[in-house]
């Protein structure tokens, strides 16, 4: 996955807490089996009121998403964060994220965005005086701000997350990092012991 160093934008304001993540993606829609084509059941329940944040003029194309606390509580799926990817958030600002999102934002390269409650109300503010203003995400620095409206705040995010997301290193990329040593160690592997087979042409 691409490496994630600067997010700017428009951005949505959703003044809820506890968004869960039945919520942000419906159960059924997880009988997709693609990662993608799931913009269209993110909020699902909620878009069918016209007046919903994501129905508003300028939603579409919007970078960031500001919400409120204990954001993608609920069920561990990751369709949630591929839903939010999918419909083009590179970012999520909260004052709290569930564990487990927070997990799976950073193993897909959504940046989780905690910054501290009076921040995110300040933000909340700068966006309802002027919607259009840019929000901008720089994830070395670990800021989030509102140039326009003057705010710059820290948010908190582990160093190894942070490299992470600047690196665009996902599960399995962080394992192919270690192929050398993974392979020098299957070679001292007794030969009784189950292997497997060197990849061949595929079968017909």
């Amino acid at each position: 996955m691409p490496g994630v160093q600067r997010i700017a934008g428009r951005a949505v304001a959703l003044e809820r807490d506890d968004v869960d993540t039945d919520q942000i993606i419906p159960a059924a829609w997880l009988k997709r089996v693609e990662r993608t084509g799931f913009a269209a059941g993110l909020f699902g329940a909620w878009r069918d009121d016209p007046a919903f944040v994501l129905n508003r003029p300028g939603a579409a194309g919007a970078r960031v998403l500001v919400a409120g606390d204990n954001f993608g509580c609920g069920s561990s799926r990751e369709h949630a964060v591929w839903a939010l990817q999918d419909f083009g958030f590179a970012a999520v600002v909260s004052p709290g994220f569930a564990d487990i999102f927070r997990g799976n934002a950073i193993s897909s390269g959504l940046v989780p965005v905690q910054a501290g409650p009076a921040a995110v109300a300040g933000i909340f503010r700068a966006l309802a005086a002027d919607p259009d203003a840019e929000v901008v995400v720089d994830v070395a620095a670990r800021t989030v701000a509102v140039p326009s409206a003057g705010l710059e705040e820290p948010f908190a995010l582990p160093d190894f997350a942070c490299w992470r997301l600047l690196e665009g290193l996902d599960d399995v990329a962080l394992t192919l990092r270690h192929a050398d040593a993974i392979a020098a160690f299957e070679t001292t592997r007794p030969p009784w012991l189950p292997a497997q087979a060197p990849a061949g042409p595929a079968a017909r």
